[in-house]
């Protein structure tokens, strides 16, 4: 049994900046995101389950105010397989930014998949992989785990549960006020008011 949880709103996001391999700090709702959906786990998820996020900022800061917010016990494992996918020459960038050298970037086809267009960033396959990998491990314990990763981890991760194509993976929405369980190749939504 997987929860897995997005990270809390950012400065990136809240600027609509890109993040992907950066960096940026939780913003103030993103603090109280990450408090609401550790409030809400602690009604369903026991105290000493696995907790594990992505070694970026975000993740971590989200992490530990899920474990402190809900009462959880264990220590916050790390693992790079559910980091987020680099975006390389675009990290950091506005899509205004983007706009100007592509202007298209982000329509017809690409509307889903902009991201993997990156030049020098992650491709779909190659996240897929990374997380598929931490999925078999992941398949190992029976026990709940909490999983703190970012959008588009967090749609390849659950497109992976649910057999979903690639185009109906990359169009789940990505909330940071909601948690997903997933069992059995099945999903819930958790939302956290």
């Amino acid at each position: 049994m997987i929860y897995l949880v997005r990270h809390g709103q950012t400065a990136f996001n809240a600027e609509g900046r890109l993040q992907g391999g950066l960096d940026s700090p939780l913003t103030e709702l993103g603090v109280a995101q990450g408090r609401r959906i550790g409030r809400a786990l602690a009604d369903v998820v026991p105290r000493g389950s696995r907790i594990i996020a992505s070694p970026l900022g975000r993740a971590q800061h989200t992490a530990r105010l899920i474990r402190e917010t809900g009462g959880f016990i264990a220590d916050i494992e790390t693992d790079e397989r559910i980091a987020e996918l680099q975006l390389g020459e675009w990290d950091g960038k506005l899509k205004l930014d983007i706009e100007q050298s592509s202007p298209d970037f982000d329509a017809g086809r690409h509307r889903w998949s902009w991201y993997f267009d990156a030049p020098g960033g992650t491709s779909f396959e190659g996240i897929s992989a990374r997380i598929s990998s931490w999925l078999d491990d992941a398949r190992k314990f029976d026990a709940p785990t909490i999983v703190v990763s970012h959008g588009i981890a967090s749609r390849v991760l659950r497109g992976l549960v649910l057999g979903l194509s690639r185009e109906e993976t990359l169009m789940q929405d990505i909330p940071q006020d909601a948690c997903f369980h997933l069992s059995d190749g099945t999903m819930r939504r958790i939302d956290c008011p």
